[in-house]
């Protein structure tokens, strides 16, 4: 081949195919489609979608399955209560996600984009059955958006977006009750919007950003925002499984010359471009990997039919990597997989480790802004301290601060004694007190300790401020 061919043939990554030369958009009405992957597909997206809406409702020993509450900085997974202090927990914990992304992309692409996807389980399982309900296959569609305001397009186009409007409704419900929780997504939904303005205001923009994206943004969601595709570069390599077109058997491709069909071309490709009238992004995937492809295998459904139909074997496009279609075998364990399993392994045995060893109480001590010490009328000295005590359980604690040092002492009401209820956060404060003939150095380290009900939990280090010894 040569350089002029070469760079012919590679020119359709120059662009996007959803990009028209003039820079607009180029709608994408990609056909129904159905078959073997797209069955299971469907299966499998009935029961994600069914565990996404459960979610919120599952509990793990009273506790929420899944809670992602940023307002208050408090997280909540698989049932484990998680607080800003357990922030190195929550980055092992997100290193351990992106290693296992890393992982699964490198041997099997990204099945993940094609099959588990929110945004691919919403737009082609839930929002785009509706618009084929409604509106019909890709050439109904083209027709229906070409012709003038009627009555039917007024019904078709009104009724479709009312059930995009509620459903995107729906989604920001769910979205708020895994950061806020059900409990608190009731009181707004049940009360009058000026209660609860602010939760209001969230709903209605959430609403918003969905129903832009499911019924105008589509596709461009996964080739223009998403940084997964982009990632492909970096994390795929000639024995990562994609949805892969066989160019050795389906090339030299052409059509079916059915008076003489030895006069046929030799490739299985009988070039009928059904692969790329079915693609949800609009690629030809005879082109090759592409950044776009989200391996959602309506090619393969669309080909494996035709293949059935010319009476040529299955599998011209399939699950393959680069080197099992070249070489005819696959090599999933590579010098390069089992680095990143070392790694995901490590990390998983550094995050059980830490979730072990983690204390379901938490204090933290701080010296009083702006104030050094205090001199008492009866020769003591103190200095005033502010707590802050999380509650990592789901049940009332007793919490006490005492020092390790018999010469300080502890002087807060309620006798240093803080109630805390499950799964919260109480600010207190408190002096400690030593006799001014006790004090050897202005500045000197003190240990107290945190009790939980009268047990010694943790030590706390911090420092003390005094006058210069006489």
């Amino acid at each position: 081949m040569s350089q002029d061919q070469q760079n012919k043939s590679e020119a359709f990554r120059d662009s996007l195919s959803t990009v028209k030369d003039d820079g607009g958009r180029n709608w994408v009405y990609p056909k129904k489609v159905s078959g073997f992957f797209y069955k299971w597909r469907t299966y499998v997206s009935w029961i994600l979608l069914a565990i996404l809406f459960a979610g919120p409702f599952l509990k793990i020993g009273g506790k929420p399955f899944l809670l992602l509450n940023i307002f208050e900085r408090k997280f909540i997974i698989f049932g484990q209560v998680f607080w800003p202090q357990d922030t190195h927990i929550l980055l092992f914990l997100l290193l351990i996600f992106f290693v296992f992304i890393i992982l699964f992309t490198v041997v099997f692409g990204r099945v993940f984009c094609g099959w588990a996807c929110p945004q691919t389980l919403f737009m082609e399982m839930v929002f785009r059955k509706i618009e084929y309900w409604i509106e019909g296959d890709a050439n109904q569609q083209k027709r229906l958006n070409a012709q003038p305001w009627n009555q039917e397009k007024i019904l078709k186009k009104g009724g479709k977006m009312t059930l995009f409007l509620l459903i995107s409704l729906l989604i920001s419900h769910l979205v708020m009750a895994y950061l806020i929780g059900v409990d608190q997504t009731l009181e707004i939904i049940s009360s009058p919007p000026s209660a609860h303005l602010t939760g209001f205001m969230g709903l209605l923009a959430f609403t918003g950003i969905f129903l832009f994206v499911f019924s105008w943004f589509r596709e461009q969601a996964c080739t223009v925002v998403c940084p997964y595709g982009r990632l492909q570069g970096v994390l795929l390599d000639t024995n990562s499984i994609n949805v892969s077109y066989d160019y050795l058997l389906g090339e030299p491709r052409g059509k079916i010359n059915k008076k003489d069909p030895g006069k046929s071309a030799k490739g299985d490709c009988v070039d009928c471009s059904l692969c790329v009238q079915v693609c949800p992004t609009g690629i030809d995937i005879r082109n090759g990997v592409q950044m776009e492809c989200v391996n959602c295998t309506a090619c393969i459904d669309a080909c494996d039919e035709v293949m059935v139909k010319v009476d040529r074997p299955k599998g011209l496009i399939r699950y393959a990597s680069e080197n099992s279609i070249k070489e005819g075998h696959q090599k999933l364990i590579t010098p390069r997989v089992i680095g990143y399993i070392a790694v995901l392994l490590i990390l998983v045995v550094a995050f059980v480790g830490l979730l072990v060893t983690r204390t379901e109480m938490s204090a933290t001590i701080t010296r009083f802004r702006g104030m050094t010490y205090q001199e008492r009328t009866d020769g003591q000295i103190s200095n005033l301290y502010e707590v802050t005590f999380i509650n990592k359980t789901f049940d009332v604690q007793n919490v006490q601060i005492k020092s390790s040092n018999d010469k300080y002492m502890v002087e807060a009401s309620d006798e240093g004694n803080w109630i805390l209820d499950g799964q919260s956060k109480v600010e207190g404060r408190f002096f400690l007190v030593i006799d001014a003939n006790e004090v050897t150095e202005i500045n000197q380290e003190v240990e107290l300790l945190l009790l939980q009900n009268g047990e010694v939990i943790d030590e706390i280090k911090t420092n003390f401020m005094a006058p210069m010894p006489k």
